[in-house]
């Protein structure tokens, strides 16, 4: 590990916003309260790298909670930094591994969740590790609140058709689809954030996909 990934790590241990590994099981079932001091709805980034997303929707929505996870130390204290730095007070990150998301949170705790540019794992024999396949969309099913969204964003067209067909598949509720992000009515301000990682997509003019789904209506 060089010297600046050990010195990021170092310092993200001293951050207030950062819960790393077992210290973030605590709060478990009480993430509002315990870890923020409100009864916001709380939104998770899957995958967060940077924090781009997590720091920004925290900006724009003052009343909701937000929390990136991310395994990457290094990567979480740009995000954990800058929500310090400009004092945003409803984000916070927590390193884990997103396989044990269950270990976190408990059954209809989560508002929202955005999977933003993941690894599309392209081999077969890794599609167990899509974040967005069976194994994954049952634990998220299992913390989000009903009617609870989710929401893709990837420059990769076959995970992009994939989460598609398991939408279908599993017979969840789609609300918004397209292949080409920014040249679509769909790019607002939320949807219009872009990450360390989109923008260098966007340099090469890689169509940007977006899905938009839940579980249930909400209805029921």
């Amino acid at each position: 590990m060089g010297k600046d990934k050990l010195r990021k790590f170092a310092e993200i241990a001293t951050f207030d916003n950062v819960l790393e590994l077992e210290a973030g099981k605590p709060f478990k079932g009480n993430w509002g309260s315990g870890k923020f001091h409100n009864e916001h709805p709380l939104v998770l980034e899957l995958g967060c790298g940077k924090g781009e997303y997590t720091v920004n929707m925290a900006q724009l929505f003052p009343g909701k909670n937000f929390l990136g996870l991310d395994y990457k130390g290094n990567r979480i204290w740009r995000g954990a930094k800058t929500a310090i730095e400009e004092g945003i007070s409803n984000v916070a990150f927590l390193r884990i591994q997103i396989e044990t998301i269950l270990e976190y949170f408990t059954e209809g705790e989560v508002s929202e969740i955005w999977i933003t540019f993941p690894d599309p794992q392209p081999q077969i024999s890794r599609e167990k590790k899509r974040l967005t396949s069976p194994r994954f969309l049952e634990k998220y099913k299992a913390i989000l609140k009903e009617g609870g969204i989710l929401h893709l964003k990837t420059d990769n067209d076959d995970l992009h058709e994939y989460t598609f067909q398991k939408i279908e598949q599993l017979g969840m509720v789609l609300h918004e689809k397209t292949e080409d992000l920014y040249k679509s009515e769909l790019a607002d301000e939320v949807l219009s954030i872009k990450t360390y990682y989109e923008k260098k997509y966007l340099k090469t003019d890689k169509n940007i996909n977006y899905l938009k789904f839940s579980f249930d209506n909400g209805q029921g």
